[in-house]
């Protein structure tokens, strides 16, 4: 089969066009993957974020995250001993990551499988500390989702 590609800025949305004699079950899944943007394939679980160490980049899969949290108006991504930068907002992030990961505060999103303990804190409040040792609290906006996302 030929496939031409045009890559035009003039595009207001990406569309494609298939010429063909027959229609085989490769030109029918080439149309479901062009027709639908979210594919989730359990062979291709896009579980690895891309992040920044210095000058580095670092992919970083969803597994070996801790917690990614707004600190000084940056995105920081934490795994066991590291610290990462991410130059994405945080509501961007949390659209990619699995339900292993749950949003504690406005500034804050843990990997539940992470957690050592988590204890009641000041005024309503619950305190969060991971493996390891980084601590945070639950804000109470965000306690319902959290205790939902344990099964509590």
């Amino acid at each position: 089969m030929k496939v031409q590609l045009f890559v035009s800025k003039d595009c207001e949305e990406a569309y494609a066009q298939i010429y063909t004699d027959v229609l085989t079950d490769n030109i029918q899944k080439a149309m479901f993957l062009l027709e639908n943007d979210k594919i989730e394939d359990e062979d291709e679980n896009n579980s690895i974020l891309a992040v920044k160490k210095g000058q580095d980049i670092v992919l970083l899969d969803f597994e070996d995250i801790f917690m990614i949290r707004v600190e000084e108006k940056q995105t920081k991504v934490y795994n066991e001993k590291n610290e990462f930068i991410i130059r994405k907002p945080l509501y961007k992030i949390e659209d990619t990551l699995d339900s292993d990961f749950v949003r504690i505060s406005k500034s804050t999103i843990v990997n539940l499988r992470k957690i050592q303990r988590v204890a009641p804190s000041l005024k309503g409040m619950m305190f969060i500390e991971l493996k390891n040792g980084l601590k945070d609290n639950i804000s109470r906006k965000y306690l319902s989702d959290f205790k939902q996302a344990l099964d509590l």
